[in-house]
C-alpha cells in the first residue's frame, strides 16, 4: 500500500459519519418492524417522520448496516382435489382493484406445520385496502373453518348487496355451507380457473408476506403458540404495516380515511 493511501484511510477514521443519525433511525424502524421491513417501507416511514432521503440511499445504508428483511419462501396448501368446478365462474377476472370497502373479497386456506401437527388459516381479504376483515384458524381444513371466517366477515362488515367473494376451486368453496352463506347475504360467488393461482394472486401475496415475516425461520413449540403469533401478525399487518400502494398508510388507516370521506 502506498504511504499516501495509508495516511488517507487513517485520517478517515476521525471523520464523523455524516449519515450517523439516519443510520440510527433506519435501525430503529427495522427493529420495531421485527425485521420485516425492507428498504422501501423503511423509506416510507422515514418520509413520514420528516426525513428527506432517497430510496437508493436507504438501501445503501441498510446494506452497510447488514440489515436484511426476511426473504419470502413460496409454499402453498392446495385445497383443490381434482375436477373442474361448475359452481361458479371467474367473475373477478383478475380485476383486483376495488372502489370502496366491502366491494370485493378474496379468500383461500394456507397451511402451517408445528412438529407433526398442522394449522390452517382461512382469512377474508378486502381488495380495496388489502385488509384482513376476518380470519379463522383450525387444525383441520374443514368446511366449518372457511364458513366461519366468511360468516364473521359478513356479520361484522354488513356489506351491501352484491359483494363479490372470490376463491379457488377448493372443496370448501363448493360446499353447501359456503354457498348458502353467500346466497343468504346476496353475495356473488367467483372462482379461479382450474389450477390457475394467478386468478387469486392478492391473497397468495398476503400468505407470502405472512410466512416470510412471521413463520419461516422462527421456532414454535405448540399449536397455540403459533396461533397466537398468527393473530398478533394479522393485527400488526392491519394496523401497523404501511404499504406503498396505500399511499404509505396501513390498511386500517386507508380504510378509515375512505369511510370518513364517504360519510362526509
Amino acid at each position: 500500500m502506498a504511504r499516501s493511501t495509508y495516511y488517507y484511510h487513517l485520517a478517515q477514521l476521525d471523520v464523523p459519519d455524516r449519515h450517523g443519525e439516519l443510520k440510527t433511525a433506519i435501525a430503529a424502524i427495522f427493529s420495531s418492524s421485527k425485521q420485516r421491513y425492507g428498504h422501501r417501507r423503511i423509506w416510507l416511514r422515514l418520509r413520514q417522520d420528516g426525513w428527506q432521503v432517497s430510496k437508493k440511499l436507504v438501501h445503501k445504508l441498510m446494506n452497510q448496516l447488514g440489515l436484511r428483511s426476511k426473504v419470502r419462501v413460496k409454499r402453498k396448501y392446495n385445497s383443490y382435489q381434482g375436477g373442474t368446478s361448475h359452481v361458479a365462474g371467474n367473475v373477478l377476472a383478475r380485476e383486483f382493484e376495488a372502489a370502496t370497502p366491502n366491494q370485493k373479497w378474496v379468500s383461500d386456506v394456507t397451511e402451517f406445520r408445528v412438529g407433526n401437527q398442522k394449522v390452517y388459516l382461512s382469512p377474508i381479504y378486502d381488495l380495496f385496502d388489502h385488509s384482513i376483515v376476518s380470519f379463522q384458524t383450525s387444525t383441520s381444513p374443514s368446511t366449518a373453518l372457511t364458513a366461519q371466517s366468511l360468516r364473521e366477515a359478513l356479520e361484522r362488515e354488513q356489506p351491501t348487496t352484491g359483494v363479490l367473494v372470490h376463491t379457488d376451486q377448493g372443496f370448501q368453496y363448493q360446499h353447501v355451507s359456503w354457498r348458502a352463506l353467500l346466497e343468504e347475504h346476496d353475495a356473488v360467488q367467483s372462482m379461479s380457473r382450474k389450477a390457475n393461482c394467478y386468478d387469486n394472486a392478492l391473497i397468495e401475496n398476503f400468505f407470502g408476506h405472512l410466512k416470510s415475516e412471521m413463520f419461516h425461520g422462527e421456532r414454535f413449540n405448540t399449536v397455540n403458540e403459533l396461533i397466537d403469533s398468527i393473530e398478533e401478525y394479522i393485527d400488526w399487518y392491519n394496523n401497523e404495516r404501511i404499504q406503498e400502494r396505500l399511499k404509505g398508510m396501513t390498511p386500517m388507516q386507508y380504510r378509515n380515511h375512505a369511510l370518513q370521506l364517504e360519510a362526509a
